[in-house]
């Protein structure tokens, strides 16, 4: 219900003009206790909620799926709202906006930019400022709701959560459908969840529906094995309002992927929520708030899933407002892969759900087109760009920066950004868009302390110091008009992206670790004839078709990728850092990657520890001959890396003393011992 002008003492009703009618202030307070952060000064918090109006019959709404079957006011338009947090200075004069997409309505963007997720994802202290990077370059920060599938938080904790709209038929008739839920178990488990990770999913339309369907297989492509219906049945959430689970007899085993296929009802319009983000940052764009100006530039920002919602505005135009203006000048997309043009904008969408090598392979995650230029798919014949739809009525387009790291490669299709769908030829990106790929780096930064549930200890490198540098020069971007660093990613042409059987063969063999198999390499996937126009499926699951061809960077003598940016682990390496890592053989997958984690084997110390183990790869002694030469090519690589705009100057400390860290904590480590915890500080 829309919180009226005598909720809180505070709230202001501020009447808008284009898509956001209200908004209402619930809470304006000082953040981190006043601290001054730099020239840009203290901060203040100001929490509230955004009331949206959409017109169903509006160009720039067509491609909402089940838009113009959500209820609507008297007027004919449909109305919704979202809570949202707003982080800006005090005295906020030319300051960017930078909108981060929350990740299952959690915020992302003071972990990895400031080094400290906010308690209870309520930033308010100094502790939840981390190092305060994003406040002293002066950032106004805002977050908002705007996906529903959000499972139950503990006591305390604040999602950003976004109250679902339901579809129904012209009639009042609830809109029913099959849906699909893929889930595996670790460990032997006679209950289990089966919606995505840390998720809701849509639930039986019918209690313990009887004409459920309950199947298991080995593989992804092997053929599903139905379970007797007796055998199993549905049992009640855990919580109140939490997601489903289904009980077995017999329980849950490793090794298998179930999936369970039942009719639910009552779809959510899910790209209603890629509107709000769209009419909220016009709305700042163009408005003065609560005594501040508008920001110099609008740039929205995602990790991950979240890198995807931005992916899919773009493909869908949800960049552009109702009025033909872009609604945000620059964008950054943080590992999301080939990008996610098929997610988030469905009948029965499921956000939390993505492929990886292992599961969930039947989702609209990864589809035709992925490039920012136009290519053509040899199979279906079709052409495309993510880009066709992104352009506002003058024809501009926003600038865009898409950063994957090694482990995109492996698991997330991450070639297809830069290469025809067949793997053959590279694609040039679009002028306004900058590909970077972050070379010898995993999908978060690496922090676990035991191998377990994989077999090697998770790779090392820090990217996050990469990504810093690149939202400042996406800042500059915009305002500017200076050149971000020139993209940088693996090519077919340069010999730095090949197939998984070229890197099998092109990597060293004797130092502990094997190549997996195979990457991920996405089916195309046929939901049936209204798909593609109006995102309903009547094939659940899909047919699947030909599988996109993806390719993965080539390794160098030391197992190390090549191209693409070349992070100080890998300019002055201690070892050998992949994109991959491997199940661990009691999972049940011993043949499947790891979802998001890569790898790290160190190099022997000596040339006594190398020769003895037969490491090919030569020793630490022979590649920095005392700690002080160490440290002199860390300052070398690290002065490199500011030159090539990868690295901030206000970074170069940090960098240094990480890696010499880590170099202490090695040359400290008795090879014997095969746990991780030597890898982290902490």
């Amino acid at each position: 219900m829309w919180l009226g002008l005598t909720a809180i003492g505070l709230s202001a009703l501020v009447a808008a003009r284009a898509e956001v009618i209200g908004i209402e202030v619930l809470e304006r307070s000082s953040f981190a206790t006043g601290m001054k952060f730099g020239g840009a000064g203290a901060y203040e918090k100001i929490r509230g909620v955004a009331k949206f109006s959409l017109d169903p019959n509006a160009a720039a709404n067509q491609r909402i799926v089940d838009l113009k079957l959500a209820p609507r006011d008297t007027g004919g338009r449909v109305t919704f709202e979202s809570a949202f947090i707003l982080l800006r200075p005090v005295k906020a004069q030319n300051s960017s906006l930078v909108y981060d997409v929350n990740n299952r309505g959690g915020i992302g963007i003071l972990g990895q930019m400031d080094g400290a997720s906010p308690a209870n994802n309520d930033p308010t202290t100094v502790a939840d400022a981390g190092d305060g990077f994003l406040m002293r370059h002066g950032f106004t920060l805002l977050f908002s709701a705007w996906t529903w599938d959000v499972a139950p938080p503990q006591p305390g904790v604040k999602p950003l959560v976004f109250p679902p709209l339901v579809a129904h038929l012209p009639d009042g008739t609830p809109i029913t459908g099959l849906v699909e839920n893929e889930f595996i178990v670790n460990t032997p488990q006679d209950v289990t969840v089966y919606a995505g990770m840390r998720g809701l999913t849509y639930e039986p339309a019918t209690p313990n529906d009887p004409a459920a369907i309950l199947t298991a297989r080995s593989r992804p492509n092997d053929a599903r094995v139905p379970i007797d219906r007796a055998a199993w049945h549905f049992v009640a959430p855990d919580q109140p309002g939490g997601p489903g689970r289904v009980q077995l007899d017999g329980g849950f085993q490793p090794g298998t992927l179930y999936e369970l296929i039942y009719t639910a009802k009552d779809p959510h319009v899910t790209g209603a929520g890629l509107a709000g983000i769209r009419d909220l940052l016009a709305y700042f764009r163009d408005h003065p708030f609560e005594g501040a100006p508008v920001p110099r530039k609008v740039l929205i920002f995602g990790i991950s899933q979240s890198g995807r919602v931005i992916g899919r505005m773009l493909h869908d135009g949800l960049n552009v407002d109702e009025t033909g203006r872009l609604a945000f000048d620059g964008a950054y997309m943080q590992v999301p892969g080939a990008g996610g043009s098929a997610g988030f904008n469905s009948r029965f969408a499921q956000p939390t759900r993505h492929p990886s090598r292992l599961e969930e392979h039947d989702y609209p995650s990864d589809a035709f087109p992925f490039t920012s230029t136009t290519s053509r798919d040899p199979v279906t014949g079709e052409a495309g760009s993510i880009l066709d739809r992104a352009r506002d009525a003058h024809g501009n387009l926003p600038k865009l920066i898409i950063a994957n790291t090694s482990t995109e490669f492996w698991n997330r299709d991450a070639s297809l950004i830069a290469t025809t769908p067949d793997g053959r030829a590279d694609v040039a990106p679009a002028a306004n868009v900058r590909i970077y790929a972050l070379m010898g780096a995993q999908h978060y930064v690496g922090r676990s302390h035991t191998r377990d549930p994989y077999v090697n200890c998770v790779s090392t490198t820090d990217h996050y110091l990469a990504m810093r540098a690149l939202l400042v020069a996406l800042d500059r971007w915009t305002h500017e008009a200076a050149a971000p660093p020139a993209s940088a990613y693996p090519s077919l042409h340069g010999g730095t992206l090949m197939s998984v059987d070229a890197y099998r063969a092109a990597f060293p063999r004797g130092i502990g670790v094997s190549p997996p198999d195979e990457n991920l390499r996405e089916p195309r996937l046929d939901f049936g004839p209204r798909f593609a126009s109006e995102g309903i499926a009547d094939h659940v699951p899909p047919a699947p078709g030909r599988p996109f061809e993806t390719r993965v960077p080539g390794p160098d003598a030391d197992g190390n990728d090549r191209g693409g940016v070349r992070l100080i682990e890998l300019q002055v390496p201690l070892g050998t850092h992949t994109g991959w890592n491997q199940r661990a053989p009691k999972t049940g997958f011993a043949w499947a990657t790891a979802r998001f984690d890569g790898s790290f084997v160190p190099f022997a110390r000596t040339e006594t520890e190398r020769r003895s183990s037969n490491d090919p790869r030569p020793s630490i002694e022979s590649r920095y001959p005392t700690r002080d030469a160490f440290i002199a090519k860390l300052q070398l690589a690290a002065k490199r890396q500011v030159t090539a705009g990868f690295l901030l100057p206000e970074d170069v400390e940090r960098a240094i003393s990480e890696n010499l860290a880590l170099y202490d904590r090695v040359m400290a480590h008795a090879p014997e011992d095969q746990s991780c915890r030597y890898l982290f500080a902490d």
